[in-house]
């Protein structure tokens, strides 16, 4: 593309001589070469963070590769073990180690030693200008002279002088910590995480601090992404729902501890509108049966109340959105008080719970107004909690519902599809949208909830819109028809508690209708393929997370520890690196202390889903094009010095 003078002298700015241009086009066609950087996909964490935390520690296993490969002659498995546990927790390993009286000098300078290879080994996809960028404060000298030493007797005469140094001026420990996670980061160029950080495990907010601090990461957004989303920009009804998440598998950490929201108002108002109702569908599921009597009492108290809030609310948006066709889903007008019945479509079922305190029949979807006083506590606690607002603010400025990156299209649930294979047509405010345009329509509308004027008539309803993404029968993240919570509580005819898929999920098995969607959002070319989670992959019944002949990768596999037992695993990553498209299958993860006591890394099965004849390049990516972009712009620039078209400007 031929630029205008204008641009020219605009570009001439940074680059204002002849010397500056042409060094940055070496420089940039140097780049080129390099082989691609690492990419890590993770999706579906919901709170899990110890295992999150464990597979970005090792990069699903990409550490423990480049020991083996470096020092699988020289070490056995259990040096190994111990030198990769080193670099997963170096400040817990050191303690041990201290303890066991192992750190001698001689272990000092050999650790070091290895720490340096397998930096720069890790190193080597780098220049050496972003590098240094990556260096740890008060190491940058020492460390870019162990990694670009020569292989020679002097510069390892040098080496070995450089941490024999360090290990006599008592800095070893601060060296080993600071290279460990040097490594850590070197060894992901970027992460991709496919949506689901929150709800059921215990540390979402924990998992949300470790990524905003990550040096190069993207979101596609999760149904329990946006539900935490939209409850932070004031939906009410997204408000009762993760409350309810919450207490639905007993943990309250993330609420109360991560984000400092107080669920004292709720207990208050709980215990005296649901005081004498033993609430027994509303006991919380708890994995490790750590809750007491009592307190389960109380959370089932407090379930309660926020369900019945939380379909009053609902009601009301499915009655202000007829664009969304969920009429059917109003359930407080079919229930009869006097009977304890409900009438959906032409059946009627008993109801397992006919207390309803807090419901006027002839007015069932209006709050009391002691429920409104407490939503009105809770939307304010939401809104007012500062680490919830910053999490909340990086999902928005570092995610979006899509991304196509490198011949991938990333989302995490599905594109709407009918049986024949066509991209489902829906219609909102007149505008009838299917396929990218649906997807461009949905991330628009979940921008506006955040950031139009909070209070205005157009904010609440892009918030509408974030509880239709959150459980709506054509949504992009939720993927079924229909969310039967109000079945589940109170109906014990399990025929009423069906939530149907979408047919995406049948037709996502065709390469044929892969391809398709591939180039419905401009995606094409062999090699191309789509990367999602949502639906956990049920190892257990023979399903396969590679599907349409390679064209579709769903990668949740069950981090969250309610799925493993579905599944039989515990989580899928994927790492598209320059030696081509990696699947890693991970057994469950026991705990920190185990994995540091016992040097116990997360057993993984890899599958090669894509292997190219050769190595693919940073030329071959979209960081490359950008690249070509520039240096084509640069020539330009250098053409019009040369001609006079553009003059220097001498520094």
């Amino acid at each position: 593309m031929v630029q205008s003078e204008k641009y020219l002298k605009l570009l001439a700015r940074e680059y204002p001589t002849i010397t500056d241009v042409s060094t940055e086009i070496i420089n940039l066609r140097a780049i080129l070469c390099l082989p691609k950087g690492t990419e890590h996909f993770i999706s579906d964490m919901h709170g899990e963070y110890a295992a999150f935390l464990h597979m970005l520690k090792n990069a699903s296993g990409v550490v423990r590769e480049k020991i083996d490969l470096l020092f699988g002659d020289t070490m056995s498995l259990e040096e190994r073990n111990s030198f990769a546990t080193l670099i997963y927790y170096p400040e817990k390993k050191l303690e041990r180690l201290r303890v066991s009286g192992a750190l001698t000098e001689e272990w000092y300078i050999n650790t070091l030693l290895r720490l340096a290879e397998v930096c720069k080994l890790s190193a080597s996809k780098y220049t050496r200008s972003k590098l240094r960028k990556a260096l740890p404060r008060g190491f940058e000298y020492v460390i870019d002279e162990l990694l670009h030493a020569a292989d020679n007797d002097n510069k390892s005469n040098y080496n070995r002088e450089i941490v024999r140094a360090i290990v006599e001026t008592e800095r070893a420990d601060a060296f080993i910590v600071s290279i460990s996670h040097l490594i850590q980061r070197l060894v992901i160029d970027r992460l991709h995480i496919i949506g689901d950080v929150y709800d059921r495990g215990p540390g979402s907010h924990i998992i949300m601090d470790a990524l905003m601090q990550f040096h190069d990461i993207d979101f596609q957004w999760g149904n329990h992404d946006i539900l935490w989303m939209g409850a932070a920009a004031g939906s009410d009804a997204l408000i009762a729902t993760t409350i309810i998440n919450s207490l639905k598998y007993g943990n309250m950490d993330t609420l109360e501890d991560g984000y400092g929201i107080s669920l004292s108002p709720l207990v208050t108002f709980a215990l005296q509108a649901y005081n004498y109702d033993p609430c027994v569908h509303f006991y919380p599921r708890t994995i490790d049966a750590t809750l007491n009597a009592r307190d389960s009492a109380i959370m089932a108290k407090m379930h309660k109340a926020m369900a019945v809030i939380l379909f009053k609310l609902e009601g009301d948006i499915i009655e202000r959105n007829p664009d969304f066709l969920m009429d059917e889903r109003r359930m407080l007008d079919k229930i009869d008080y006097q009977k304890g019945t409900i009438t959906i479509g032409d059946s009627t079922y008993e109801l397992n719970d006919k207390s309803f305190p807090t419901i006027l029949p002839s007015s069932p979807y209006t709050l009391s107004s002691d429920e409104q006083e407490l939503m009105d506590k809770l939307r304010l606690a939401f809104y007012h909690s500062q680490k919830l607002q910053e999490h909340v603010q990086t999902l928005y400025t570092k995610g979006s519902l899509y991304l196509r990156c490198n011949g991938n299209l990333l989302f995490h649930g599905c594109v709407p599809a009918e049986p024949d294979g066509e991209f489902t047509k829906v219609t909102f405010d007149g505008n009838t949208y299917s396929g990218k345009s649906y997807f461009d329509y949905a991330d628009a509308t979940a921008r506006s909830s955040y950031f139009l004027h909070w209070g205005s008539p157009q904010r609440k309803k892009a918030l509408d819109f974030m509880w239709y993404l959150w459980c709506g029968p054509n949504s992009p993240l939720f993927g079924k028809d229909r969310m039967t919570t109000f079945e589940r509580y109170f109906i014990d005819d399990k025929s009423t508690h069906l939530e149907t898929k979408n047919t995406y999920f049948v037709c996502a098995e065709s390469e044929d209708f892969a391809v398709k969607l591939l180039k419905e959002f401009g995606i094409e070319g062999e090699h191309s393929r789509v990367i999602n989670g949502h639906v956990p992959v049920k190892i257990k019944k023979g399903e396969s997370p590679i599907k349409a002949n390679g064209r579709v990768i769903v990668i949740d596999g069950g981090m969250s520890k309610p799925y493993q037992s579905t599944t039989g695993i515990a989580g899928y990553t994927l790492i598209y690196s320059s030696n081509g498209v990696f699947l890693s299958c991970h057994d469950p993860f026991v705990t920190v202390d185990e994995a540091i006591d016992n040097e116990l890394d997360i057993h993984s099965e890899q599958t090669c889903v894509y292997r190219p004849e050769l190595r693919i390049r940073v030329a071959d990516t979209d960081v490359g094009e950008a690249i070509k972009d520039r240096i084509e712009d640069l020539s330009q620039l250098l053409n019009a010095y040369r001609t006079g078209t553009v003059k220097e400007c001498s520094k």
